[in-house]
Parts: structure tokens; C-alpha cells; sequence
């Protein structure tokens, strides 16, 4: 074989490869939906400009996802490594809520669920718009809630309706698939979600907290954990390392 044939079927190889390396490619898998391409299209503009008015960089490398049941907010927190503090992108209504405060324990408890969890689904085909995954149950739920039928499908969607899971309007739910898409196309495959009963620096929620805690010791224990979770990060904006223990109980490693 000649010299110029193999250079030729080398370069044909390389060309091969880096075609299999675009197919893999998260974002390219995602803009071949008609509805995420649009969203992409008519929305990546304006993120950019927001994220420059607030002095972040785009596209965001790493993004953590709070949020808060009773007072029913969403937010978006953007860093670019390991190694930096979060900064707060933006904050969303959370347009509807079933159940109560408390963690979510059995199939059919209309309960969104407390705790510490990761995005495990990106659906672009959502009958909410889109939505993204929500890992419950996860591996405290596990061992404290229904051994049977722990209930699941738990998402972050559009369509401002619920049962059990977290709903947003559709043009925030597109922002947010948008920033959560990025960020696993740069390498952040574990985008963490917390959600707490309330934000518990604010009196009125703390309060309300305080009295449905009341009677139940098992729940204050729980919510105190997810504190000092919300404090660390309030302080740091870094998230600690969180484990869970034989009994199923979240363990804070500050």
C-alpha cells in the first residue's frame, strides 16, 4: 500500500472518529428535538446577556438547584469549578404545590419530597414542556419510606401543575433545561437538587416550620439536618459532603 493511501485512510479514521465524538455529544443529541432546538434558538441570546449583566460566565460549567416548598421558589446557582463559590443566577416561582411540609414517604402522598437529591432525567418530550429528573427515591428514601411502593417520577417541569413534583412556568423551565444541558455537556453529570420545607432564614417561614414541627420530633430531627445543609451553603456557597447512615438519617460532613 502506498504511502499517500495510508495517509488517506488515516485521515479518513480521524475524520470517522470525530464524527462519533459529535454523535456523542449531549447538546447535539438534544437539539435533534424540534422543541429543544427552538429553545435553544431563541433563548440562548438572552442568557447570555443575563449572565453578563450579573458578571458570570456562559455557558455555566457547574449549576445546584434549591428549592423551597413553603415559600415556593426555584433557584439557580452557577459556578464554573470545584474550586469557586456558587453565585446565584436567578430565582423562580414554583406556580404550584400539592401536599404538605415533610418528606415524601408512600406512592400517592401528593408529597414533594425533602432532602438531598441529583438530576437523573432530562426529558425533552415531556407532556409538561420539559422536564428534568429528580433521583427520588434516593438512598435515604429508601430506607425510610414505603419498602413496596415508595412512589418516583418526581420532576423539575413546565405546565404550572402538580402532583408531587415541582412546577414552573414553560419560558423557565426552558432556561433552566437550557443551563442544566450546558452544564452536562461540560462534564457536571451529578447536577445536585435540594429541596427544603422553607428558607429558614426568613421568620415567617421558620416559624411556620417551627409549629408543624411541633408534634412531630421525628420531622423536627429531619429538618434540622436539611439546616445545616442551608446554612453551610448560605455561608460558604459550597455544598458539603452529605452521607447517609444505616438508619437512613442524612449525615452533614462540614
Amino acid at each position: 500500500m502506498s504511502v499517500r493511501k495510508i495517509l488517506a485512510n488515516v485521515l479518513f479514521l480521524l475524520m470517522f472518529n470525530a464524527g462519533l465524538n459529535a454523535q456523542t455529544s449531549f447538546i447535539q443529541e438534544q437539539l435533534t428535538i424540534p422543541r429543544v432546538e427552538q429553545i435553544f434558538r431563541l433563548k440562548e441570546d438572552t442568557l447570555k446577556k443575563q449572565f453578563a449583566t450579573a458578571k458570570l460566565s456562559f455557558p455555566p460549567k457547574q449549576i445546584y438547584l434549591r428549592s423551597f416548598k413553603y415559600d415556593s421558589e426555584l433557584e439557580v446557582w452557577v459556578r464554573n469549578s470545584n474550586a469557586d463559590s456558587f453565585k446565584l443566577f436567578k430565582s423562580y416561582k414554583v406556580c404550584a404545590l400539592s401536599g404538605s411540609l415533610g418528606p415524601k414517604r408512600v406512592e400517592g402522598d401528593f408529597q414533594v419530597p425533602e432532602g438531598f437529591y441529583h438530576v437523573n432525567v432530562f426529558n425533552p418530550k415531556s407532556t409538561y414542556h420539559l422536564s428534568l429528573g429528580i433521583n427520588y427515591p434516593n438512598a435515604s428514601d429508601e430506607l425510610l419510606s414505603d419498602s413496596l411502593k415508595p412512589g418516583g417520577d418526581i420532576y423539575v417541569h413546565g405546565g404550572c401543575v402538580t402532583v408531587g413534583c415541582i412546577p414552573i412556568k414553560d419560558n423557565q423551565i426552558e432556561e433552566v433545561y437550557l443551563l442544566a444541558s450546558y452544564a452536562k455537556e461540560n462534564g457536571q453529570d451529578f447536577i445536585p437538587i435540594h429541596i427544603f420545607p422553607v428558607r429558614y432564614n426568613v421568620t415567617k417561614s421558620f416559624h411556620y416550620l417551627a409549629m408543624t414541627c411541633q408534634e412531630n420530633k421525628e420531622y423536627q430531627k429531619f429538618a434540622v439536618t436539611l439546616q445545616q445543609v442551608f446554612e453551610h451553603f448560605n455561608h460558604y456557597k459550597k455544598i458539603p459532603v452529605i452521607g447517609v447512615d444505616e438508619k437512613g438519617e442524612y449525615i452533614v460532613f462540614k
